[in-house]
């Protein structure tokens, strides 16, 4: 018979056994699941020839010597000599500066502000991976 002072007991074991199952059912379909979404890309405008911006080389040695293209510069004389010949690149070139790493912080930083002084806008610093 039925025991009124008896406490009804929960039993969670086939609960659990439930969601063991469909996390296993889950985790098996999930990777397979792949969002898209189908979308029609607009056309481009024609292909415009793309013209590719001259590019000044200056390196700096150890000793100081600046070559700039095929041009050889004394470190001395180069904020004149640069500013005379700055007129023969295009004024929208890019300038990259590769310098020697022993070099002092300062030596590269008047080379790079005289570069700027000559007109160009476009300066990177050429460094090692």
């Amino acid at each position: 018979m039925f025991d009124w002072d008896e406490k009804p007991e929960l039993n969670i074991t086939p609960l659990v056994d439930v969601m063991l199952v469909l996390l296993a059912i889950l985790m098996v379909i999930s990777p397979n699941i792949v969002y898209e979404e189908l979308i029609r890309l607009p056309k481009g405008s024609a292909q415009k020839e793309l013209t590719k911006k001259e590019q000044i080389q200056i390196t700096i040695s150890n000793e100081k010597k600046i070559k700039v293209g095929n041009n050889l510069f004394a470190y001395e004389t180069f904020a004149d000599n640069f500013i005379q010949s700055a007129s023969t690149y295009p004024a929208d070139s890019t300038v990259q500066i590769s310098a020697d790493g022993r070099l002092n912080y300062s030596d590269v930083m008047s080379v790079l502000a005289v570069v700027k002084k000559a007109g160009f806008q476009n300066v990177s610093l050429v460094t090692a991976q």
